[in-house]
């Protein structure tokens, strides 16, 4: 009995030491079949999150893990630094157009080439960090040869602690006190329009209802108006119809008057010349008889020309003729 007992306990042991090396191995970084590849990256910051075990990535592929983080101060410069181990998979990465392909990874080249190392959060809710891999041939290679000897791969910001830099330098308490003033100027604002909304809309619709009266008023007015000027404007054209009339009935009569005169003023000039041919040369009434023949052809061709006016324009029997 006691043997199988211990048979069985040595089995329950064994298959324990099995499944924790299998568990290892599936879902620890246990690679013992795999060549590994250790580099180093250096933190002057904050690594908060990243712990022994962390994954390294290259764009989100799973290319290593984080093995060792130190603390190494420098006494001289009063500087802490962060250096933190990992080990490279290199198995996990094909290279092509390249000679020496199947030489395997070169850190030198590729970190001459921009490879930069970041830290990222894995989880927002657990506040995990992972370091991720990525080519930036613009950021600047600082490197640290006298705080660690092996490869090391140059940092970079990450995003997230781009913004978070960002955020730390802006002027937060400022921000808040001018939040905090501008809701009370909105309080006291709404507060005052609470108080005088009530009166500027009585005022408003006093306003309205006076504009409207007004308004309809003027409408009455302006309608009234209209009639009057309408009976005003057809007496003016009765009046100008009646004027013409009467200018064309004495024009007509005046230009039988002057026709009458100018044949009257014509036989008096005949009876004057036959008178002249009476009378001498030299004798006082020749002379008489001379300058009353000149005022009558005179009077004539006035007579002639303002019957002529008179019949082009019969209104100046009203208006005269203008200077």
């Amino acid at each position: 009995m006691a043997a199988d007992r211990q048979a069985t306990i040595g089995a329950f042991v064994l298959g324990g030491i099995v499944l924790g090396l299998g568990a290892i191995i599936f879902f620890g970084n246990f690679r013992p079949f795999s060549p590994t590849r250790r580099a180093a990256v250096v933190f002057e910051g904050s690594i908060s999150g990243l712990s022994i075990g962390a994954p390294v990535t290259f764009r989100g592929v799973r290319v290593g893990a984080v093995d060792g983080i130190l603390i190494q101060f420098d006494a001289k410069t009063r500087t802490a630094y962060i250096p933190v181990t990992m080990q490279l998979e290199p198995d996990r990465v094909r290279v092509s157009g390249s000679d020496n392909a199947e030489a395997g990874l070169d850190l030198s080249v590729l970190i001459a080439r921009g490879l930069r190392a970041e830290l990222n959060t894995q989880s927002f809710v657990t506040g995990q960090s992972e370091i991720n891999l990525d080519f930036s041939p613009g950021s600047p290679a600082v490197l640290h040869p006298n705080v660690t000897s092996l490869d090391e791969i140059p940092t970079r910001q990450s995003t997230i602690q781009r913004v978070r830099d960002e955020l730390s330098q802006l002027p937060l308490r400022e921000l808040v006190e001018n939040a905090s003033a501008t809701l009370e100027s909105v309080r006291k604002l709404s507060s005052r329009l609470d108080s005088d909304l009530p009166s500027l809309i009585t005022a408003m619709k006093t306003t309205s209802d006076s504009a409207t009266r007004t308004a309809e008023a003027t409408t009455q007015a302006i309608g009234d108006l209209q009639g009057k000027l309408d009976t005003t404007l057809g007496r003016i054209s009765q009046l100008a119809a009646n004027a013409d009339q009467q200018l064309s009935q004495r024009s007509a009569d005046l230009h039988t008057m002057l026709v009458s005169a100018n044949q009257t003023v014509l036989q008096t000039r005949d009876a004057l010349n036959q008178l002249k041919s009476l009378t001498s040369d030299r004798g006082t009434a020749r002379i008489n008889v001379e300058a009353a023949l000149r005022d009558l052809a005179a009077a004539a061709a006035s007579l002639r020309g303002f019957a002529s006016d008179v019949e082009h324009n019969p209104q100046l029997l009203l208006t005269g003729r203008r200077p």
